[in-house]
């Protein structure tokens, strides 16, 4: 009987269908986020169903065929090149996702499969001398991130309703914390006599402590003393503070909601959490942050990651041109004479 993947989300986790597909599901429990574990799911899902084959008999070329039908598919996404299909990072994550579910099969080594279907990129001639380097799949755009002027802040600042979620969107704005990480504060989290956040859950499993204006420990003392409910069971610091849910944990839809009905209110087309969060480290990296103690703010893995805002931060572009410049004009006026 042919296999028809379908996801199932449930107390016990998330279900493809699969036994093989499941057991990995299971395994990244203690590696990923529930949304991230959904998403692999949903991934494998549309793969599987997408090349028609069970597991153990996927090959390259399926993959191959995998790619050419995800870019030809029904979407209005145009692509830069003009065509049509899905974005090319959606691509990107699911053969990622389906990567990842066989480098755990191999790992098992429980079943006949001997490869990894997916080829980590086209061999160019440089490759023998540089491993790893060749062409990728999917080549998709590197594109910068929206960030948000003064005057955006100051209107979104302004069309929130309550101090909870001024503070929760000040730990964005002011500290560069992650959606997840302000959902996730508890009391002890906040170190208020030393104007620090404490993030036991930052993403890939790491921690930080990092400093935060006062102005966040004034809006979030506002909404302690006239906001949040005193019979609120839960020791996290953001609740739902009206109707049935009253006094539970904030989730990750109803923190999108609340920013969704700020920004149609302050008339912005964006200003997303993630997009706070770019602000806030581009900011802090035009004020004179070092790139260092930017990646320790962020909780970035790697220090390439947060070379990115080097680009993002319009006066170091513009400070290091006129150095340029300014030798090139010298040197040239110096030729002449």
């Amino acid at each position: 009987m042919r296999w028809v993947p379908c996801v199932v989300a449930s107390g016990d986790g998330v279900s493809v269908g699969h036994p093989l597909v499941d057991e990995y599901l299971v395994f990244c429990r203690s590696r990923c986020r529930p949304n991230a574990i959904l998403a692999r799911a949903f991934d494998l899902k549309v793969f599987f169903t997408v090349v028609g084959k069970s597991p153990v008999k996927v090959t390259s070329a399926d993959v191959m065929a995998f790619i050419r039908a995800q870019q030809s598919s029904g979407s209005t996404v145009v692509a830069i090149d003009g065509s049509w299909g899905l974005s090319p990072l959606t691509i990107r994550r699911r053969l990622s996702s389906v990567s990842g579910f066989y480098a755990y099969v191999l790992a098992a080594g429980s079943t006949s499969v001997t490869r990894n279907p997916v080829p980590t990129g086209l061999v160019t001639r440089r490759e023998q001398s540089r491993p790893r380097q060749g062409v990728p799949l999917v080549r998709s755009p590197k594109m910068l991130p929206r960030v948000l002027t003064p005057e955006q802040v100051n209107s979104l600042l302004g069309a929130l309703r309550t101090d909870r979620d001024r503070a929760m969107v000040e730990a964005m704005l002011l500290a560069g914390l992650r959606r997840n990480e302000v959902l996730g504060l508890l009391f002890e989290d906040l170190r208020a006599v030393d104007r620090r956040v404490f993030v036991a859950d930052g993403k890939g499993g790491r921690q930080r402590l990092i400093p935060i204006s006062g102005r966040f420990f004034t809006t979030f003392g506002r909404y302690l003393d006239r906001e949040r409910p005193a019979d609120a069971s839960s020791d996290r610091v953001f609740v739902v503070l009206k109707g049935p849910s009253r006094g539970r944990p904030l989730t990750a839809r109803g923190l999108d909601e609340i920013m969704r009905g700020a920004r149609r209110r302050a008339g912005l087309k964006r200003g997303s959490c993630h997009e706070l969060r770019h602000t806030c480290l581009t900011r802090l990296r035009e004020a004179g942050m070092s790139l260092e103690a930017l990646q320790a703010q962020a909780g970035h893995a790697s220090i390439e990651t947060t070379r990115f805002y080097l680009h993002l931060a319009d006066d170091w572009l513009a400070e290091q041109y006129r150095r340029a410049a300014d030798a090139i004009d010298a040197q040239t006026i110096g030729a002449t004479r």
